[in-house]
């Protein structure tokens, strides 16, 4: 974290001071399963519940990411489609897959997503075209496993599992949130106990109404679906059902949204098991610049595994969802995560995981030190920063407030009130002052 180049295991040791010391060990550390990862998240799973309140649903939202990659020697590096690239043309990186679980975390105003998990998620090496059948059956056999959807599965019943051995978080309900690219046969049908799932549908998917009692005649096999029921796009083209409104609050700003559900649905890709409900939320309006033309988002349609769960809880933990993506920049830009030249098939895997916990860590800490009230001798936002207080501390501010912390008194500094101290205003002053500790405190990796 206190880095100020390249997130390297080389750049840790130029921080802490050792770039003339030996460096075997530094990377036997993460190359031989001598850093405990699961262990660290644990730490923070269990401050994250901590914060909430008695029998809330510990509400995790899950995705993957990718990690771009040079190398051709990098185990786990493959050609896969790349997210930035246009939409009118495809685009393949080489790049690492990974699996990261987030977990929403109350603040005073707002709230915030911290890592609970970040998993390598590789995908196996296609054979030879003259391979033996033999090693192309295994291969067939190992890409099952290692999908992303059963991946993903691993890590709701390894949560679960979890949450299960402790007695304080044996009842509590798990609340899982994920795109599209989860919602489907593979994860709804393999869902731990006491788990309910929120995801994205397709707007013509075919869904069924749950099968009345009077279709059950006494004879033959009983039937698990019902007659058709409307597609998520026929209910919102109905206008016989009515929309309803709630205000969602994002971003510091309050947006009225439109929205219909439907409950008592089943889907065939969920399986016989699940009671559906559908909640169809309505575009969006919105303007590129003040006075341009009037523009609309995509609807989303949601499904939820639980029939009876409120409908405003649902979209709001949905919406939470959307902060997962500003951990995967932040761990990407601010971090580095990455950035490291490891090779080793265990250090390709520990070492960003160490840097992702350490990141769950970070935001734990500020929550906790800067939730109430403003705590005195704190570094002082820049010239350019807004004059209005911020519902929660940007991960860049907690980053400078650890910077100040840890190098602060070895630079002579007890507290920060000089910084903000006005330059004088001449227009050429006669000395080019260069605060040095300054410079380095508010430093951008």
């Amino acid at each position: 974290m206190l880095c100020l180049g390249r997130h390297t295991v080389t750049g840790l040791l130029t921080t802490a001071g050792m770039q003339f010391e030996d460096w075997s060990a530094d990377y036997r550390i993460f190359s031989q399963h001598r850093v405990p990862v699961d262990d660290l998240f644990a730490v923070v799973r269990r401050a994250v519940i901590d914060q909430l309140p008695p029998g809330a649903p510990l509400c995790v939202a899950l995705d993957d990411t990718l990690l771009p990659k040079t190398g051709t020697h990098i185990p786990g590096v493959a050609y896969r489609r790349d997210p930035l690239g246009p939409k009118f043309h495809t685009n393949f990186i080489r790049a690492q897959r990974m699996l990261q679980l987030s977990a929403v975390m109350p603040l005073a105003e707002g709230f915030r997503l911290v890592p609970i998990s970040f998993l390598h998620a590789p995908t196996p090496v296609k054979p030879r075209r003259n391979a033996p059948p033999e090693a192309l059956a295994q291969y067939r056999r190992q890409a099952q496993l290692f999908r992303i959807s059963a991946r993903a599965v691993e890590q709701f019943h390894h949560l679960r599992r979890t949450l299960d051995a402790a007695a304080d978080t044996v009842s509590r309900q798990l609340l899982i949130i994920f795109d599209g690219g989860y919602t489907n046969g593979p994860v709804l049908k393999n869902l731990p106990p006491r788990t309910t799932c929120i995801g994205r549908i397709r707007k013509d998917a075919q869904l069924c109404w749950t099968p009345p009692p009077s279709h059950h005649t006494g004879r033959g096999r009983r039937r698990c679906y019902g007659p058709p029921a409307p597609t998520p796009e026929q209910l919102r083209l109905d206008e016989t059902t009515p929309w309803q409104c709630m205000e969602v609050r994002l971003s510091g700003c309050s947006h009225q949204l439109r929205f219909k559900s439907l409950t008592g649905l089943m889907w065939r890709a969920a399986g016989a098991s699940h009671t559906l409900q559908l909640v169809v939320i309505a575009p969006l309006a919105y303007r590129l610049r003040k006075g341009s033309k009037l523009l609309y988002r995509d609807p989303a349609y949601l499904i939820c595994t639980e029939a009876t769960l409120d409908v405003p809880q649902l979209i709001h933990s949905y919406i939470c969802r959307l902060d997962i993506e500003m951990n995967f920049r932040e761990e990407k830009t601010l971090l580095g995560v990455g950035e490291a030249q490891v090779r080793n098939p265990e250090s390709v895997a520990a070492l960003p995981a160490f840097q992702v916990a350490s990141y769950a860590m970070l935001l734990v800490a500020a929550a906790r030190a800067f939730s109430g009230t403003a705590a005195p001798n704190l570094l002082p936002p820049p010239k350019w920063a807004l004059p209005q207080p911020h519902a929660r501390l940007s991960t860049q501010q907690a980053l400078h407030q650890l910077r100040a912390e840890a190098w602060g008194r070895g630079l002579g500094l007890n507290n920060f009130s000089d910084f903000a101290a006005h330059l004088p205003s001449d227009a050429k002053p006669e000395k080019f002052q260069f605060p040095l500790h300054s410079a380095v405190l508010y430093a951008n990796a």
